[in-house]
């Protein structure tokens, strides 16, 4: 059973998918849509979401091509999802959860969401910044600790290093002892910023590796890798895939260990879906350096998300590590927020914010 309803609106509205996007997406490829406010139920909570995250996967999630995605593709119709963080404010009788509880789960991309008590992960109180959980830190500590295993001294290269991965990574890769923090990005203002707030020595930017031949581009991004770091790299985290995966095989020290957390070389490349990233590598220099090359998905480790919340939490109230949260306000910018995150117009985190309604 569950405890009599207080008062609610009668409905509440989703982002929805409008139309499988030719090329990249648009806002006109969504819509946001008046939907009935859903209920609890004996094993459901309903939860008022505070905030969702806009992450880069969805770019695959939409495009009609994937396969063996680890969550749900979505067809025109359905409602999009992610990681949410909200109050529960309906919860069965029996449950741990009460109104009034702050909650992570992943049914962002709407005012309200029917959850699954199992997949509602509860906030403790005194979490410093509550919001920060949806940042994708529990990615790049799990590809650091888990596949990467950074050692006291590495060099470290983080591909894509200001967005929500790399912004994090970087300083994580620093707090667990990397000697010198690489990062790749595409503008000189956000290697800035990187190298001010978020633990990178130096930070390449986007220039002549950019070049439409990808031979040239490969030169190009190799020579200023090999200019930052001469004696090569021992980790790379690859949030990208493409020219700068490639390059960094060549720069590769003996036993080297590769991480790969995302493909946005593919995912946000205009004349595809999204579903796919080819990338020619050396298999040769693979093989007489000893690389360990490896995918990090998060379903296969299923001990970092504790780990590094509780680590995060510690590390946030020292001071010790920083969040950049880009925040974008208001369920109705949604569908514009996933363009501008594709357009490299934000830096960190990406975030809708829903304030409450009167």
């Amino acid at each position: 059973m569950t405890a009599p309803r207080p008062t609610h609106p009668r409905t509440h509205r989703e982002v929805r998918l409008a139309a499988v996007p030719d090329g990249l997406p648009t806002a006109a490829d969504f819509t946001v849509a008046e939907a009935p406010l859903p209920t609890a139920d004996e094993h459901h909570v309903l939860v008022r979401n505070h905030a969702f995250l806009v992450f880069g996967g969805l770019r695959t999630l939409i495009g009609g091509k994937a396969r063996d995605t680890p969550v749900p593709t979505l067809s025109p119709g359905d409602p999009l999802f992610g990681p949410a963080l909200g109050e529960v404010v309906e919860a069965p009788k029996d449950s741990a959860l009460s109104p009034g509880d702050l909650v992570t789960h992943p049914l962002g991309w709407r005012e309200y969401a029917r959850v699954p008590v199992a997949h509602c992960t509860p906030v403790d109180p005194e979490f410093p910044e509550p919001t920060a959980l949806l940042a994708s830190g529990s990615a790049a500590y799990g590809a650091l600790t888990r596949l990467a295993r950074v050692r006291a001294g590495d060099v470290v290269l983080v591909t894509g290093a200001a967005g929500g991965v790399g912004s994090l990574a970087g300083q994580i890769a620093r707090l667990l002892g990397a000697g010198r923090v690489i990062g790749t990005t595409g503008s000189p203002h956000k290697a800035a910023r990187l190298v001010a707030e978020a633990g990178y020595d130096t930070v390449l930017t986007a220039g002549s590796w950019r070049a439409d031949d990808p031979t040239q581009a490969h030169r190009a991004f190799a020579e200023q890798l090999a200019e930052a770091a001469p004696d090569g790299i021992d980790v790379l985290l690859d949030n990208v895939g493409g020219i700068q995966l490639a390059a960094a095989v060549d720069a590769a020290r003996q036993g080297a260990r590769f991480a790969l957390v995302g493909a946005l070389s593919g995912q946000f490349a205009a004349d595809g879906s999204g579903a796919a990233a080819p990338v020619r590598l050396d298999t040769f220099r693979l093989i007489v350096k000893g690389v360990a090359l490896q995918g990090y998905t998060g379903t296969e480790h299923p001990g970092v998300d504790a780990e590094w919340t509780e680590r995060f939490a510690d590390w946030l109230r020292t001071g010790a590590l920083r969040t950049p949260l880009s925040r974008v306000t208001g369920i109705e910018r949604a569908p514009h927020a996933v363009r501008e995150m594709i357009d490299g117009r934000h830096f960190g985190t990406v975030v809708v914010e829903l304030p409450a309604q009167d």
